[in-house]
């Protein structure tokens, strides 16, 4: 990933900006953060266990600005502390929230306890509904302050496309998706536009060693030839908390190679 050049103040399509991005431990939200930071963003790292702190030096290093921020997201008050942090941090702005956090575990419906299904479900979905709600007042949903704002959830193609052994995953992407619709008729008459991004397969260290079968299998699927990488989620994040998105919203942008596109006949 090439190193944060743009970070400079008043310099690049998100100058002026301050952004959460949650999830920030993984390689998505991490390519997220560095374009952030690459196109002039102020940005607060969300973490729950996988630190931060390389990348946080990595764009102060190069001029911008960055924190790390830590909080388990399945806890309502703990996310409704991240956003203020964040905003506090911000000089008491917040301008764009990227939902990134979530986990992929894989397990079969049948025999699933709901205690698994929640951990899925509230780490991906309920962090949404409560990050977004608390990033929306900050926003000024509701209180004719603030400038409005940007939220973008990370969803997924499995939103449309169910897998095997990801039945919650896919139901809580799903919901992802339609909270976004919802949150876009709700909070836009306050300035506040809220679009999801859906990923394909995202390339990280040693998933062609752990999933050589179905790395394969999305190569030959997929028109553009390969896998794609955390800057190609992180460039489509940065288009709709840009100006250039500005009418845009309730809209989940598919970021998957052109896979989608291939006939299931």
């Amino acid at each position: 990933m090439p190193v944060v050049s743009g970070g400079e103040a008043g310099k690049g399509l998100l100058a002026g900006q301050v952004a959460l991005v949650t999830g920030a431990g993984g390689g998505i939200g991490r390519g997220i953060a560095l374009r952030f930071a690459e196109e002039g963003a102020a940005v607060a790292l969300h973490h729950r266990a996988r630190g931060v702190d390389d990348v946080v030096a990595r764009v102060r290093a190069s001029g911008g600005r960055a924190i790390a921020l830590r909080a388990d997201l399945r806890d309502e008050d703990a996310c409704s502390r991240l956003v203020h942090e964040a905003a506090e941090w911000g000089g008491g702005r917040l301008t764009a929230l990227v939902n990134n956090a979530g986990v992929q575990p894989t397990r079969a419906l049948p025999g699933m306890t709901l205690a698994q299904w929640r951990e899925v479900v509230d780490t991906n979905l309920s962090s949404v509904f409560a990050c977004t709600q608390a990033a929306a007042e900050v926003m000024g949903a509701g209180s004719g302050e603030g400038g409005g704002g940007s939220v973008t959830h990370i969803a997924s193609v499995e939103a449309a496309h169910p897998a095997p052994l990801h039945a919650h995953y896919c139901a809580a992407k799903a919901a992802v998706v339609m909270h976004a619709r919802s949150a876009a008729l709700e909070y836009g008459p306050y300035g506040i536009r809220v679009n999801t991004v859906s990923p394909g397969l995202i390339a990280r260290e040693g998933l062609a060693e752990d999933w050589p079968d179905g790395v394969r299998r999305w190569r030959e699927a997929t028109p553009t030839g390969r896998l794609g990488r955390p800057r190609d989620i992180g460039d489509a994040c940065v288009f709709l908390a840009s100006p250039m998105a500005s009418w845009i919203t309730g809209h989940d942008l598919v970021v998957d190679g052109g896979v989608s596109a291939r006939p299931t006949w």
